[in-house]
């Protein structure tokens, strides 16, 4: 089958569909599926677009939110995962994934699903050593700490990931693999984006976490995006005995969603033609939840996965084919996901903006559904649960307090400043990306697109690229001797975090319905992965 395959897309759905469409009809190839890696931008209304960490004049509506009312369906099954550019709320409701539109799925904080026999995995977001041993404890409305660290990748989402044992076809992360440019053109690379040069160099750009995954999954493919331009490499992996056959994962990241960009690709995947044309569960991965529900934090606590260093009493947590037989067993080996879609918000309405709309935490249906099928645990539930008791817990204490003081002492100015007007207008997890030759102006993307005037793509058709049968990689060229200087992004830190006032959780039954010329960005800490230099940045 033919899968199509695009980079961050940074909301401009209307853009790639349309490209697909231009495909179809001049050269006759229609993808069976659409994979996006990240920076999405699922965003359904004004609060959503509150909950994206990026600077206030980038906060565009774009096209998403037709899809989400069913204005327009996508044309193609297109399957994602988050990246660093998100409304975060609205992926936080979807923790184990689920539909945000109806053929819309994302792959949630981890997952892995299957498409004609083809199995597909992903991890959303992107490393911060400083969150990654975090739970999930984050929730809207956010402030300027928690709007960032909401999607810094955890430590248990790799641990489950590890926990796979069954051969990887697919899989999808955000940021590179660190040690992934050692793979391919490395002199190529440095060409077109210089400041790369000493993250490239200390061996410091891109993710750990990632790696760590690509080693242990092994699978043939592995898509990327995050730092803005195309690169491929070829990775032959180490094996383990005389008796396992050699392995090789196939990578590319993708370019931005752009005119005169190579921000998609298209290859051909060996599929299962007796497989049906849905969206299925895997068994495996259902298994390996099941088993690991019972290590979910939803505190700020720092903790280590489970390890073999005689500190745990269980370490494995990888299934058995009898765990794997009876999730099929519960599921009547029935494992189409169910489009159950629910709309929990309201949705944006151009005639009627809102703009001091507040996000709200929302459990979504989809999970609750979820969760009791599979007796999950709901992170979100669960992260709620947690506010009340220390709510409950400060209530009381604060109630031993004032009977204690007889003095009636007045109360102390707060040091922390309440003001919730704004949020930073720094990103710090965006490293610069200033592309040799100019970046075109991102008001290319669509933000209201009209059907009375349909963007021209004649003239932009080379941002399509078909793969061939074997995705030819240059071998590792030697570093270019010329000392080109490293472009530094200045990053300036906050005084003062601004906190936001708590609101409670809204849970939204299945049957509610809600009511239904970007400029360049050249905004990124050259620091982004080096664990040095997090805590400045943060």
């Amino acid at each position: 089958m033919k899968v199509a395959v695009a980079g961050c897309c940074h909301g401009a759905l209307d853009k790639l569909y349309e490209t697909l469409e231009l495909l179809q009809r001049r050269h006759g190839v229609r993808p069976d599926l659409l994979l996006c890696c990240g920076d999405f931008q699922a965003v359904r209304n004004e609060a959503d677009l509150r909950c994206m960490a990026v600077p206030a004049k980038y906060r565009h509506m774009q096209s998403f939110y037709r899809y989400y009312s069913g204005e327009k369906k996508a044309p193609v099954l297109t399957v994602f995962i988050g990246g660093n550019h998100e409304a975060s709320n609205h992926l936080q409701e979807l923790p184990y994934g689920g539909w945000v539109a109806p053929n819309i799925y994302y792959l949630g904080y981890a997952g892995v699903v299957r498409f004609r026999g083809v199995r597909i995995g992903g991890i959303s977001g992107i490393f911060k050593s400083h969150d990654y041993r975090k739970g999930h404890f984050e929730c809207p409305p956010y402030n300027q700490q928690t709007i960032r660290s909401a999607y810094h990748v955890r430590n248990i989402e790799v641990f489950k990931l590890k926990q796979l044992k069954r051969p990887m076809d697919i899989f999808m992360s955000h940021d590179w693999p660190r040690s992934i440019y050692h793979y391919g053109n490395k002199k190529q690379l440095l060409k077109m984006k210089s400041f790369f040069r000493q993250e490239v160099e200390s061996n410091t750009l891109g993710s750990p976490a990632a790696s760590e995954l690509l080693q242990h999954l092994k699978p043939t493919y592995w898509f990327s995006a995050h730092l803005h331009v195309k690169f491929a490499a070829f990775m032959q992996h180490q094996t383990n005995s005389k008796e396992e056959l050699p392995k090789a994962t196939k990578f590319l990241a993708l370019d931005k969603c752009l005119p005169h960009r190579d921000f998609l690709q298209i290859i051909d995947v060996e599929h299962d033609p007796a497989a049906g044309d849905s969206l299925e569960y895997d068994a495996e991965w259902i298994a390996v939840l099941k088993a690991t529900n019972s290590l979910i934090n939803v505190t700020q606590s720092l903790w280590n996965m489970p390890e073999n260093n005689g500190l745990h009493a269980k370490w494995d947590y990888s299934v058995t084919e009898e765990a794997i037989k009876e999730v099929l067993e519960e599921l009547n080996h029935n494992l189409k996901i169910p489009c159950n879609f629910t709309l929990t918000a309201a949705c944006y309405d151009p005639s009627k903006p809102q703009k001091n709309m507040e996000p709200v935490h929302t459990i979504n249906p989809q999970t609750t559904e979820f969760c009791a099928q599979f007796g999950l645990t709901d992170i979100n539930d669960r992260i709620q649960q947690v506010k009340e008791e220390g709510s409950v817990r400060e209530y009381e204490e604060e109630e031993e307090e004032e009977e204690m003081d007889s003095t009636g002492s007045a109360e102390e100015p707060s040091e922390y400043n309440t003001d919730n007007s704004g949020l930073s207008s720094i990103n710090p997890d965006e490293i610069m990306l200033d592309d040799e030759g100019g970046d075109e102006d991102l008001s290319t993307c669509s933000v209201d697109p009209s059907p009375d005037h349909p963007p021209e793509f004649s003239a932009s058709f080379s941002d399509i690229r078909i793969m061939p049968d074997s995705m030819a990689v240059s071998s590792d060229d030697a570093m270019d001797s010329n000392n080109e200087e490293l472009e530094k992004s200045g990053v300036s830190k906050q005084a003062e975090e601004k906190s936001l006032n708590e609101r409670p959780l809204k849970r939204i039954g299945g049957n509610e319905n809600g009511n239904t010329g970007i400029k360049k960005i050249k905004r990124r800490n050259q620091a982004i992965y080096a664990a040095e230099d997090e805590y400045k940045t943060e």
